[in-house]
């Protein structure tokens, strides 16, 4: 019974519609103003705060990367698969994952380990932003 009562506390990990970027104006505002990139030779990153409590992701896996339905899909679902677990720590951020050249030749385990530590690269400059931007104590 206590393990229940535990199970009800604890956040749920699901991915729904409030934490995708679907507006035009959302992906535009990135675009022209993303103080937080992460690249890799096959993705780029590209972030940036808002006024939320949440995260949000949007991804851009063009056609002309991967020419195939199925690459396309297999790379958004492990994208959307490493936000869902890790959505805590994007709150406050939107991002937007851009797909590259070259990127149907990873494997999902080479793909979601760059993946991984291309969030880290993220939420460092995030982290290094907001201790910026907090007012620092006056001295007497």
């Amino acid at each position: 019974m206590n393990q229940l009562s535990d199970s009800r506390t604890a956040l749920p990990l699901t991915f729904s519609k409030s934490l995708r970027l679907l507006e035009a104006t959302d992906f535009q505002k990135i675009f022209d103003d993303a103080p937080f990139r992460a690249s890799h030779q096959h993705f780029l990153i590209l972030s940036r705060s808002n006024q939320l409590n949440i995260g949000r992701l949007g991804l851009v896996i063009a056609k002309k990367h991967l020419r195939l339905a199925v690459e396309r899909n297999r790379f958004k679902r492990l994208i959307r698969e490493s936000f869902r677990t890790r959505q805590h720590a994007f709150a406050g951020l939107d991002v937007i994952v851009l797909s590259r050249k070259g990127l149907e030749n990873l494997t999902n385990a080479e793909f979601s380990q760059q993946l991984d530590q291309q969030w880290q690269r993220i939420f460092k400059k995030a982290r290094q932003h907001r201790l910026r931007s907090q007012p620092q104590p006056q001295g007497e």
